[in-house]
């Protein structure tokens, strides 16, 4: 990872975006498809953050895993991700969190003042 994917990485955090989440991010972009085993290796995390960070990505629909077959030997297959959605939309979504955490932060302070 270059020191613009850690700056990402750092404004993903900022964000509220957790590290493995965010690093998995940075290493998504990088590449068109990307195994578990490269994610950990560029970024530095233990299979089971990377595990849990790929988890979120699915769940939010921003990421597709195919199981592809080891060519030689037994194990498991390895698993290949690609980013399905561009960065733009996953930004956009990050930024309508934050308004809306925000936005009733704002509320709850004015309830308070109310109150008091």
């Amino acid at each position: 990872m270059d020191d613009e994917d850690n700056e990402m990485v750092l404004l993903l955090q900022k964000l509220n975006v957790s590290k493995p989440v965010a690093k998995t991010l940075a290493c998504l972009l990088g590449s068109e498809q990307v195994t578990s085993r490269e994610v950990e290796m560029m970024s530095r995390l233990r299979q089971p953050e990377v595990s849990i960070a790929m988890n979120y990505l699915q769940k939010n629909n921003w990421v597709e895993v195919e199981e592809v077959k080891k060519k030689q030997g037994k194990g498991r297959p390895i698993k290949v991700y690609t980013l399905t959605v561009p960065m733009d939309e996953i930004i956009d979504t990050i930024e309508q969190k934050v308004i809306s955490e925000n936005r009733m932060m704002l509320e709850n302070i004015e309830r308070l003042k109310a109150l008091s």
